[in-house]
This record gives structure tokens, sequence and C-alpha cells, in this order.
């Protein structure tokens, strides 16, 4: 089914407080935000949950999450890939994990507009990009990750090296606003532009089947304008199941709240809005009695799987909502045309 085959769907509404109360009540007091109550600990899902708690307007929450992530950074500015219970789970060190605490730290920024958070935080951040930095290859694309011993995988994966991307949109953006010129950044921005519009035999091919790899390219901003419809638009049919959501993984019949509200974000990203309204339509009975949101659901079983209650689904959630009905100032985080038109990424570094 292409874009906009479908008619246009009720308004749907969220209980922006009650999700923010889930987050919280599963964060410890230290910061960090598992997966579940008694689930892992992983970068990239604990920095989503915390801008999830910055849209539903916990801002010491949020930031006491930033403020673990500063303290848990490795000396090369990575982060193990899973702890849990302050046990190593995971000792690989992946390069769009460390990069993703510019997104967030940014969101936060633009949700409060506190100068002195960006400040506090502009360590962790640089380190953090550095390390994602120091995996790019010479064509451009970002080897995703080193192991515990600090051999490098060169395998580059798209959607990670496009989450990157967006973090390094986000890392400028912070610099500029720091007044710190990074041409390096600006330069692996470039070429990691490049290898994503141009080269794609450079990423493992293999994951082409989850969605993730169908709509980052366009959520983080690589592609635009006609690209990006071109692209949404072509593997529609692959992933988008309506009334049900997005497929994880083409060939298998399981839907994710989370990749539903991330293509929402993505459809947002190109002013999509009537596309995304009718997507986000389709997460309205996806949730327990609770309010908490379904991880995933199979079709057309309706079987509820896993019944883990994950921070980050809830998150991306909010998120969605935001982009949507621009709850927060930072709705806009992903969307195209505000990074054209207010110039978030800075004017040395357009």
């Amino acid at each position: 089914m292409k874009l906009g085959a479908e008619p246009r769907p009720e308004i749907a509404t969220v209980d922006i407080e009650g999700l923010g109360s889930f987050i919280a009540g599963i964060q410890k007091e230290n910061g960090e935000i598992p997966w579940s109550a008694g689930g892992k600990t992983d970068p990239w899902d604990h920095v989503e949950s915390a801008m999830g708690l910055s849209v539903a307007g916990q801002k010491q929450r949020a930031e006491r999450a930033y403020e673990w992530m500063a303290a848990t950074q490795l000396e090369d500015g990575s982060w193990w890939s899973a702890v849990r219970a302050g046990i190593v789970e995971d000792g690989t060190r992946e390069s769009n994990f460390a990069a993703y605490i510019a997104v967030g730290v940014f969101h936060h920024y633009l949700v409060t507009e506190d100068s002195g958070f960006l400040r506090r935080m502009w360590p962790t951040v640089k380190a953090g990009l550095d390390y994602a930095l120091s995996l790019q290859s010479p064509a451009g694309e970002i080897y995703w990750a080193k192991n515990r011993e600090g051999q490098v995988d060169p395998m580059a994966l798209l959607t990670g090296s496009s989450s990157i991307y967006m973090s390094f949109k986000c890392g400028l953006s912070i610099a500029a606003r720091l007044g710190i010129n990074i041409n390096s950044w600006s330069q692996a921005l470039e070429k990691l532009g490049s290898a994503i519009k141009n080269r794609p035999t450079h990423f493992n091919m293999i994951k082409s089947r989850f969605s993730m790899d169908w709509y980052y390219p366009v959520l983080c901003g690589a592609l635009t304008g006609v690209e990006a419809r071109k692209r949404l638009d072509h593997y529609w049919e692959k992933f988008a199941v309506p009334g049900w959501g997005v497929r994880c993984v083409c060939d298998r019949p399981w839907v994710t709240m989370a990749e539903t509200s991330e293509l929402v974000l993505a459809l947002a990203a190109v002013n999509a809005y009537e596309e995304a309204e009718r997507v986000f339509s389709w997460l309205k009975d996806k949730k327990y009695d609770d309010g908490s949101y379904w991880m995933g659901v199979t079709f057309p079983d309706r079987v509820v799987w896993p019944d883990e209650k994950t921070t980050w689904t809830a998150a991306a959630v909010l998120l969605a909502y935001d982009a949507l009905r621009g709850i927060t100032p930072a709705a806009g985080l992903f969307n195209h045309s505000a990074w054209e038109n207010h110039c978030w990424i800075g004017d040395n570094h357009k």
C-alpha cells in the first residue's frame, strides 16, 4: 500500500504523564534506565528513554539519566553495550551507542534551553563522538564496534551509521552554541552522508531485512526531499502492515510499537504529517491496561510478544506524539525543514 492510500484516521491521544511516570518508575536512583524492571541497560535505549522523560516534563530525572552516562563513560569515549545490575553483560563498544548521547543532550537542551546543561555534558558528548569518528572508514561509513580487547570489527551497519549521522548533526549544533568549531566532525558528517546515499554495498546488506534500515536514512536526514519520499514509498508494502504497525523484519509476521513510532518520526521528518497520523493511529489499541505499550505483537493472531514492558518503547511513542503535536520545543528535532530553516546545525557547519 502506497503512502496516502488510506483515509485519514481519528486523532490518537497519548497519556504523556502516565508514560513519563512509567519510565521514571523503572529508572534507578543513580539515573540508569534499564529496558524493563530487572532488565539490562544499553546506552542507546537509555538515552532514548531519557528523551522520553524530557518530553514528559521530567527534567530532573532526564538530567539524572545523562549524569549516569557521564559517570559510566569509558576512557575511550564509549560505553559497554549492555550492563545489568552493574555487571557488564556485553563487552562490545558500539560506535552508534557512543555517539547517540549527542542527540539526547541536544534534545534536552531544546526542551529546557539550559545552556549550563550543554556545558556540563560537553566533555561526554565530545568523547562519544570522537570515539565514533575513530571508527570511520576512508570511504565514509562507520564501523560498528570494537570488542572488549579493543579490536575493530570492520563491518558497517546502515542503521547504526544513520544514527551516527544524526548524532554528528546534533554534536555540531551543540558545539556551535558553545562557540566551538570542530572541522573533523563536519568532514565526517559529509563523508558519512555520501556513504549512506551513494555506497549501499559498503553496509551489511543482510540487515536490509530489518525495517530500521528502510527508514533510518530518512529519519537522520541523510536522505531528504524526493529521495526520502521515494525510499519510504518504495519499501512501504515490504514493512508497513496497515492497522497493525511496522514489521521488525520483513519476512516475519511481527510488528513492534517502537519501529512503528520511529516510522512516524521519519514521516514527520519529511512533513508527511497525514501519513504519520495514519501510522500513529495503528498504536491506539497496542497497550496494556496500565497504559504502557506492547513491545510487539504477531499478526493476524494477535499474540503479544514478548510481554516485556520496555522503557524505550514508551519513549518512542512519546517522541512520535511530540513530533505530531508539538508538545515541546524539541518536537521538530528530526524534521528536515526545521534543520534547514532554523539552522540548528550552526552557520559554520551547514
